[in-house]
């Protein structure tokens, strides 16, 4: 073996170890946290290998937009919502008597309830206070949030499909209930893009409710890109220690040193894609740029120590906890002033089987006053009129007891035939109450909104019409809001 050909290879053994070691320290920011392009490099490779343009699908959006973003407010685990927003104060007559046949009309329950005798009707123990200005009744447990529900709209006429949490959480973040989809963060980002070149399209916040701290589990795959490619799901920031792993450079090594060695790699990378056509390696080599701004970025967006003193407090005492339902909530605000595209919050602890009203009062006490502080906030400072605000969770509960009822305690199963979620922001109409159910509120009797529907409707309201934002999977074109019939709830939008 000549000189030159070990030179050679000396130097292909080097940029392999160069390589070697990106990856594995690139790796603590997580697939996640590497995958999310910007407005500049958000350039989705498609199937041939060629780049689309920088801010998502060139031909979106189809209409002019009422926003630009959307958080969402993601209850966890399914509030009840005739203890919340759908107000029934003739149930109180029916109180522990059996729920009529004509009413439950032999639908199908839960596991945890089909085998009761009997289905004890449990009316709500809370009092309920009307909006002056909008008329609309919510709980005295959300005091703050009533105060502001002139300015949201109401949908009391949700319905889904799916009965269990998985599948129904899954079914709102991807339009399945079956895993594997894309998730509507992911669709976003694939479709518009982010107006920030240093941070995600899409993040992802979580917090413990303190009205059941071992409630239902959650999984990263429900922000998952599915079969979009990798560089569209979500990311999520980690609730202790640096909401991303590795913001810092290795020790000893310089931001100088770290910028030629990813400038080295990109170059090795772009050898080894042209050599073999293969688009994710455009991905990777993205990947590693998005890493390498977040390292500023990141930093300064959580340094909520710039805040005045009197937004801290208008969010509340948990605030300054990092992780807390509060804390997340400001730093929405702080990530959509910074564009980006989808902020979605899971604040869990909303599954009350048992012992409702004292876990309830916890979970109500965790989210009024931050939830109207955000709204606030963005309002204040010009956000909310090109922002959309969602909050709700993935089915309702039941009317009757799950278990013993007793006059200061019962509990609720799952119930998907209806529950409330609310709207707010850019292109939605304030102090609106959108559809109704029947006296136990247990069926819909006027103006029906599938989860379908909740998802065209958003989708409308960032300009894309549902029917052609599609992506072709396995030979059909896979769309957010699926292949059943389904409507742009028109009637809510302003």
């Amino acid at each position: 073996m000549n000189a030159k050909t070990i030179q050679e290879l000396l130097r292909y053994q080097d940029a392999l170890n160069r390589r070697t070691f990106l990856s594995r320290s690139a790796s603590g920011l997580g697939l996640t946290a590497l995958a999310s392009l910007t407005a500049r490099d958000a350039r989705a490779v498609d199937r041939g290998g060629a780049a689309a343009p920088q801010a998502g699908i060139a031909d979106l959006p189809h209409f002019p937009p009422k926003v630009k973003r959307v958080i969402y407010l993601f209850q966890s685990g399914a509030p009840s919502q005739m203890d919340l927003y759908d107000y029934k104060p003739s149930l109180e007559k029916h109180r522990g008597l059996n729920l009529p046949d004509s009413i439950r009309k032999g639908q199908r329950l839960t596991g945890m309830t089909s085998g009761q005798a009997t289905f004890p009707v449990a009316p709500s123990m809370f009092k309920f206070n009307q909006n002056p200005r909008s008329g609309t009744w919510t709980t005295e447990l959300l005091p703050r949030i009533g105060a502001m529900s002139d300015q949201i709209a109401v949908i009391r006429s949700m319905h889904t499909d799916a009965i269990n949490h998985d599948p129904a959480i899954t079914f709102f973040q991807t339009g399945q209930q079956i895993a594997g989809r894309p998730s509507i963060g992911s669709w976003l980002a694939y479709g518009l893009g982010s107006e920030n070149e240093d941070l995600p399209a899409y993040v992802v916040l979580t917090s413990k409710g303190t009205g059941r701290s071992d409630d239902q589990p959650l999984y990263d795959r429900l922000w998952g890109s599915g079969f979009l490619p990798t560089q569209y799901q979500g990311v999520k920031f980690r609730n202790n220690g640096d909401p991303v792993l590795y913001l810092s450079d290795p020790p000893g090594i310089s931001r100088g040193t770290r910028r030629d060695m990813l400038d080295e790699l990109r170059d090795l990378n772009q050898m080894r894609r042209d050599a073999t056509g293969d688009p994710e390696i455009t991905t990777r080599i993205l990947q590693y740029e998005m890493a390498f701004r977040m390292q500023t970025s990141v930093p300064d967006l959580i340094d909520i120590k710039q805040e005045p003193a009197r937004v801290l407090e208008a969010y509340g005492p948990n605030v300054r906890k990092t992780g807390s339902y509060a804390y997340n909530c400001l730093l929405a605000r702080r990530l959509a002033e910074r564009g980006v595209r989808f902020i979605q919050l899971f604040h869990m602890g909303w599954d009350q089987h048992f012992n409702l009203p004292k876990q309830i009062r916890g979970q109500c006490s965790d989210v009024d006053q931050p939830t109207a502080a955000l709204l606030q906030d963005l309002q204040q400072r010009g956000l909310l009129e090109d922002t959309l605000v969602v909050w709700g969770g993935e089915f309702g509960r039941t009317v009757y007891s799950q278990g013993k009822l007793s006059v200061d305690d019962y509990g609720r199963d799952h119930h998907p035939r209806c529950f409330t979620i609310w709207m707010a922001g850019g292109g939605v109409k304030q102090g609106l109450t959108y559809g109704e159910t029947d006296d136990f509120c247990y069926n819909i009797v006027r103006d029906p909104v599938s989860v379908h529907d909740l998802h065209a409707t958003i989708l409308r309201l960032l300009g894309i019409d549902h029917e052609r934002f599609t992506y072709k999977f396995q030979g059909l074109d896979a769309r957010l809001s699926g292949v059943d019939k389904c409507r742009v709830v028109k009637e809510i939008l302003a």
